[in-house]
């Protein structure tokens, strides 16, 4: 699969800077969040084994006095044309601070349950084998991807059947803080999976 990113530097920065200065600020400190994510009304618990696991929202993987944006405010984006070597570095700069995201380690070990959207890392005759959940849509696939600290890296029991890429789903496991290097984005979450089901939004 091969990511849509923006087709410059600058627009690429802009869209990783958009949450400091855009609707995103005023999500609560250490949210790094660039758009709404997925709502986490849980879907009725139809076994005692479903009902042991929490439902989380994006926002609790994250620690609450975690500023994603701490090393990069002030930065005057309209001075910087592409070709600009200061545009490159800050990139790098940016993606070195997100892909090493710290966690919220009170989450650590606990069974959980989240949803979010699919990007396959793993995608087989026989359904899905390994992939990442992210909390919007479209994130590393048509945008850069958020920090590390909101993707989670899924390995499901067996190959998720009837999922592509940006579906939204329940996921349900324990979660562990283990950093994934992947060619569509940097996990500092791994879930591994004893429930992949189709997200449906919490009815009206």
């Amino acid at each position: 699969m091969r990511r849509l990113l923006p087709t410059t530097a600058s627009a690429a920065l802009a869209l990783m800077l958009a949450a400091a200065t855009g609707p995103a600020a005023a999500q609560p400190q250490g949210v790094p969040l660039m758009k709404p994510p997925i709502a986490a009304t849980p879907p009725a618990a139809k076994t005692p084994q479903a009902q042991a696991f929490r439902t989380i929202t994006w926002e609790a993987l994250v620690p609450k006095d975690w500023d994603p944006f701490a090393e990069f405010k002030g930065i005057d984006l309209a001075s910087m044309q592409d070709g600009d070597p200061r545009t490159n570095e800050l990139m790098k700069r940016m993606r070195a601070v997100w892909d090493r995201a710290p966690v919220n380690t009170a989450l650590v070990g606990q069974q959980v349950r989240i949803p979010g959207f699919v990007v396959p890392l793993e995608d087989t005759k026989d359904g899905i084998k390994e992939f990442l959940l992210v909390p919007y849509f479209g994130a590393c696939v048509h945008s850069p991807p958020p920090p590390s600290n909101q993707i989670i890296h899924v390995l499901p029991q067996s190959a998720v059947k009837n999922v592509r890429s940006m579906d939204a789903v329940w996921i349900t496991g324990t979660l562990t803080n283990e950093q994934t290097d992947s060619y569509m984005g940097a996990a500092s979450w791994r879930l591994s999976a004893v429930g992949v089901v189709p997200y449906e939004a919490p009815k009206r």
